[in-house]
């Protein structure tokens, strides 16, 4: 446990770094326990001014949750440990969200699920040449959570319907544009501007470093996205990209097929009740509704087994894109 965090104060700044680069620096049960109670001592801790958190490694910030014990414990009918799994997790980001102290994430590589939660809630994201962002969980029959919903919800013209159906990634300036990210500063100048952090306690210096990260594909698109995902109806949306001859049509269809319809359904149907003034709370409410849920009488074992177990990448879901019944949607969307 120890080996996989490292949690300490250096000059002005509480410090986070996730140790477990050769996986991904994929978040376990227990990384998400240390990260919440450090982050409770130092909202009380004057010589703490503000919060870093990073990661080992090139390849990623956080790959996501560790979710192989998930798949063991659904295995044994044991799903109280993944609703006690989720419940936790989604405290700790609210409490990200609503942190008091300036909270600056450094990410690098892959930030997806589980690592959007403990670094796109902050109030400084910072992303470089190698970031790739994405809320992927619908491959695995999930929906996005960990407060991705609300990321998504505020992402302009229609872009979240879209980014949370297919699992997308972003690089840095479809990050800034979506509103998952706020700065591009290059990898090499990152050690810089954490020392300047930890001396001064100031954010106002990350003006000192930031560079143009280059325009954003996604947002040339914008049009597209507002009429292709205007319906908010999977089997709808489907049609239209079957029929758009913009590329980004064939590629969101070559993700939409392979990923799971009960998850793509309710994923549409979540962000279509929440706003951009939406809180923290409405958005990790309706997430944990689907999650708490999922192993039991979702997809989701299958959908871990499939791409994470077996990695036979050929999941059998429940139903076929067209043919969720309302009524199990409708099930999934009653309060815990």
């Amino acid at each position: 446990m120890i080996s996989d965090i490292n949690l300490r104060v250096i000059g002005k700044a509480g410090r986070i770094t996730l140790q477990r680069p050769k996986a991904l620096n994929a978040m376990t049960y227990e990384m998400c326990m240390a990260i919440e109670k450090i982050l409770i001592e130092w909202k009380e801790d004057p010589k703490v001014e503000l919060i870093i958190i990073d990661a080992q490694g090139d390849k990623a910030f956080c790959s996501g949750g560790d979710i192989s014990d998930l798949y063991e414990e659904g295995s044994k009918k044991n799903y109280n440990y993944g609703k006690k799994f989720w419940d936790d997790e989604y405290r700790l980001n609210a409490l990200i969200a609503k942190y008091p102290k300036p909270y600056i994430a450094f990410m690098q590589g892959f930030t997806m699920g589980g690592g959007v939660g403990i670094s796109c809630h902050g109030s400084h994201r910072i992303v470089c040449e190698t970031s790739k962002i994405a809320m992927p969980e619908c491959s695995i029959g999930l929906v996005p959570d960990v407060g991705g919903s609300l990321l998504l919800a505020r992402a302009p013209s229609n872009l979240g319907y879209y980014l949370g159906i297919t699992g997308i990634q972003m690089d840095a300036a479809d990050a800034i544009y979506a509103g998952f990210a706020d700065c591009y500063i290059p990898k090499n100048e990152w050690s810089y501007v954490t020392e300047s952090l930890e001396k001064s306690g100031d954010t106002s210096i990350l003006h000192n470093y930031l560079k143009n990260p280059g325009e954003s594909q996604l947002s040339k698109n914008a049009k597209f996205f507002e009429e292709a995902f205007g319906s908010k109806n999977l089997s709808k949306i489907v049609k239209f990209l079957s029929k758009s001859e913009n590329p980004i049509a064939h590629i969101a269809s070559q993700k939409i097929i392979k990923n799971c319809p009960i998850a793509m359904t309710y994923t549409l149907e979540m962000l279509s009740r929440l706003t951009p003034t939406s809180k923290i709370e409405d958005a990790l409410d309706l997430e944990y509704r689907f999650t708490s849920r999922a192993q039991e009488y979702g997809s989701f074992q299958e959908g871990i087994r499939a791409v994470i177990i077996d990695k036979d990448r050929k999941p059998k879901w429940k139903f076929k894109i067209d043919g969720v019944p309302k009524e199990i949607i409708d099930e999934f969307f009653k309060p815990v």
